[in-house]
């Protein structure tokens, strides 16, 4: 019985993740510039794989992968948010270079 409830558990997150992961590939077909697009894809990817993973933690139980996955995700955690900042900086000071030679 515990099984199921924790692979139910478990789906629910993956299902979940899975939404987030589809919301941003939405977003970045539907928005209209590089902010907006950069934006909508990292916000939905941190979720969707921080849901994603907790859900295969859920449904591997307590062992020595559930521990690798756990530091994966908190790799994202702190790469994503950044690598997405220094990706608009980048795109921000390409976008004023731009403007001042013309």
């Amino acid at each position: 019985m515990l099984t199921i409830i924790q692979e139910i558990i478990a789906s629910i997150f993956i299902l979940g993740g899975m939404f987030f992961f589809f919301v941003g590939v939405v977003g970045l077909i539907r928005m209209p510039d590089v902010f907006c697009r950069m934006h909508a894809t990292t916000k939905c990817d941190t979720m969707g794989a921080g849901l994603i993973f907790t859900g295969l933690i859920i449904w591997q139980g307590a062992t020595f992968v559930s521990l690798n996955i756990l530091l994966v995700l908190l790799f994202i955690w702190l790469t994503n948010p950044t690598a997405a900042h220094y990706i608009a900086k980048a795109e921000y000071m390409t976008t004023i270079l731009m403007t001042m030679e013309e």
